[in-house]
């Protein structure tokens, strides 16, 4: 793979904020000479982590929870951000703690993907987890999630549910099947 210089940053500076968001406007010089300057979102740096969570060989656990984009309920595998001090792995089980009352013994990191990096630097950091043993933590969403044990051999089903439609939750799917050689 071809490695081309990455285009010199010539100033940036934040043009909008919210209380989660901040918008950082970026003048660019490309290495033909074009100037361009781009809008991303600024990273807070944290990342996030989605578990695909196994409470048998054959089950995968998933949530249900508002989805404030669409308006509606999603089904999903359970996700959220990286505290500051934690490792990805440690998030991964304190997000599993929190969604689903449970905890991992065994945490099989699958990818770290990003989405749509034209305009955001978040990654996430996929995670299989076995061997879960009953443990709670309290979470930060409004109202409890509600949990949705899922049959491996119904994933085509899945896949075909009208509020299973993340990306970011489908390739953890798709990677978890693959993983497994199914």
């Amino acid at each position: 793979m071809a490695h081309k210089p990455v285009p010199e940053i010539l100033t940036r500076q934040i043009v909008a904020t919210s209380r989660l968001l901040r918008i950082e406007a970026v003048d660019l010089r490309f290495s033909n000479g074009v100037e361009r300057q781009f809008e991303r979102m600024a990273s807070s740096g944290r990342g996030a982590v989605m578990i695909v969570p196994f409470i048998d060989d054959e089950t995968l656990m998933l949530v249900r929870e508002y989805a404030a984009g669409l308006h509606n309920y999603q089904l999903g595998f359970p996700k959220g951000l990286i505290d500051p001090g934690e490792t990805p792995e440690q998030a991964a089980n304190r997000e599993l703690k929190e969604e689903i009352g449970f905890g991992a013994k065994q945490l099989i990191p699958l990818k770290s993907v990003t989405m749509a990096p034209q305009f955001f630097s978040a990654t996430m950091h996929i995670f299989i987890a076995h061997d879960l043993y009953p443990e709670s933590l309290p979470g930060d969403e409004p109202e409890p999630l509600e949990k949705v044990p899922w049959l491996l051999s119904k994933t085509d089903a899945l896949l075909e549910q009208e509020d299973f439609t993340e990306a970011r939750s489908i390739a953890a799917l798709l990677m978890t099947l693959r993983e497994l050689g199914k």
